[in-house]
């Protein structure tokens, strides 16, 4: 029987509450998803659309097509990708980017075989090792010293991975990253195929570049050789969160393979809702991408020019960086990450990630001017009111450089305190989230440095999955 007193009670505040409220505060959104709310969809015409969103919510009638199985409008929607990106096949994906991931590396290495692969890359494609039993080599970023972050993937370490280890079957990578960093992909995919092998390319975070001027913005995978790209369109473009689109570029890459794998992990029910967004942002991006896109460019350019302008302001600047990402540090000020996003949540402006000292700022194709113009406004108030100081801020360790010691995956585990886990071989992916770049996975040892940055992480109060709240990770069971 279900207890109706429940619902006069403060546990009535769900999901829902929280949701109503905060659209309530009329917020900025410097987070995925790029469409931002639904003013892109009334400014673009399709407002009507999502107010009849819930009459969209159907299966597999007649008509309908499917998705598994595409024939007709799912299929015409799957070609409009192929035409925007310029590829042989394109997929559309409503597990996010992690289904597409997951299923490319499960096309393309065989169970049991070796896969090269940045250790920077999401957890996604450590799930893919676990279901393929695939062996992985990892490829070290660099480090951007100056912000303390990871940056690129080099060309020579993937030469150095693919040479040492001739029977991998693959490599994949980030480009870019989470902070915008791109990797060399033209001079990679060069040495990939000279190879003989697969190039992926986990390019969620890049969805927009094939649109952008190179000049402006580093190319797009699908243009530099990449047999396999992954392109998640709802954190920059127009489509809703979790849908997805995957590029197959070359003829490296079996096409009943890979749609094999997609359809034994991807949901039997796909959201008809989701796939109509997908259409929605192919739709606009043919027909008004080139005008969105330079309004886009515009409002960036402004932004620049006005914080270049704010004493103490330093905007990550590196070689290769997607200039669509805002890594935004006001330590000048003694403010560290955590602190200038509260500092920005206060005036409701809602960033993406906190890393050190920097705060990232993720715009999309729905941002217009006054969010920009509402982000400078808090960072001069900020600049005015408080003090440049002297005083050196932190920046984030970049553990996930660690080469940690391996051994094989314990088939029977235990919880440990933090206290107690240094030296047991670690059972279950211990993952910050953001960026959801595991910083320890089964089979590696857990050491002081890492497990001293977890704690920092949680008692912070950041998001680690594989941390519980009483500070337990999963170890090897002695």
């Amino acid at each position: 029987m279900i207890d109706e007193s429940v619902g006069n009670s403060e546990m009535e505040k769900g999901l829902r509450q929280f949701l109503e409220e905060h659209s309530k505060i009329n917020p900025v959104s410097f987070h995925m998803p790029g469409h931002k709310g639904k003013q892109f969809y009334e400014r673009m015409g399709y407002g009507r659309v999502i107010e009849d969103f819930t009459n969209c919510d159907i299966t597999e009638i007649p008509g309908a097509d499917n998705l598994f199985q595409a024939e007709d409008v799912i299929l015409q929607t799957m070609k409009k990708y192929e035409s925007l990106y310029g590829v042989k096949k394109s997929y559309l994906l409503v597990n996010g980017s992690s289904v597409g991931i997951i299923a490319a590396v499960l096309a393309t290495v065989p169970k049991g075989g070796k896969m090269i692969m940045a250790r920077n890359c999401h957890k996604s494609v450590f799930n893919a090792l676990n279901l393929g039993d695939v062996e992985p080599v990892y490829a070290l970023p660099e480090v951007e010293n100056d912000y303390g972050i990871l940056g690129k993937v080099t060309t020579e370490e993937i030469v150095r991975c693919l040479d040492e280890n001739p029977d991998a079957e693959a490599v994949i990578l980030p480009s870019p990253n989470y902070y915008g960093i791109c990797s060399d992909i033209e001079s990679i995919s060069r040495e990939v195929h000279r190879r003989g092998k697969v190039l992926i390319v986990d390019q969620a975070h890049g969805a927009h570049l094939k649109f952008f001027d190179e000049d402006w913005c580093p190319g797009a995978s699908e243009n530099l050789g990449a047999d396999v790209v992954i392109n998640s369109t709802h954190k920059t473009l127009g489509s809703f969160t979790q849908t997805a689109v995957m590029n197959i570029c070359t003829d490296c890459v079996d096409l009943n393979v890979f749609e094999d794998k997609l359809q034994a992990i991807e949901s039997s029910s796909p959201s008809y809702p989701l796939m109509m967004t997908l259409d929605i942002n192919a739709d606009i991006m043919l027909e008004k991408g080139v005008e969105l896109i330079l309004d886009w460019k515009k409002n960036l350019e402004w932004f620049y020019e006005e914080a270049s302008k704010i004493d103490g302001l330093v905007l990550m600047n590196t070689k290769q960086l997607d200039r669509t990402k805002l890594n935004i540090d006001m330590s000048a000020y003694g403010f560290d990450g955590n602190m200038l996003e509260s500092f920005l949540m206060e005036r409701s402006i809602f960033v993406e990630l906190v890393s050190g000292n920097m705060v990232m700022c993720m715009t999309g194709i729905g941002n217009i001017r006054s969010d920009y113009e509402r982000l400078i406004e808090a960072l001069r108030e900020l600049s005015q009111s408080c003090n440049m100081t002297d005083e050196v801020m932190h920046k984030p360790a970049a553990v996930l450089t660690k080469k940690l010691e391996k051994r094989s995956v314990p088939k029977a585990r235990e919880a440990v305190s933090l206290d107690k886990a240094c030296g047991r071989v670690c059972a279950m992916s211990i993952v910050p989230y953001p960026p959801g770049i595991p910083i320890a996975c089964p089979g590696e040892v857990l050491d002081d440095e890492v497990l001293s940055y977890i704690r920092s992480l949680r008692n912070t109060g950041e998001k680690v999955i594989g941390v519980s709240k009483d500070m337990e990770v999963w170890v090897g069971k002695e």
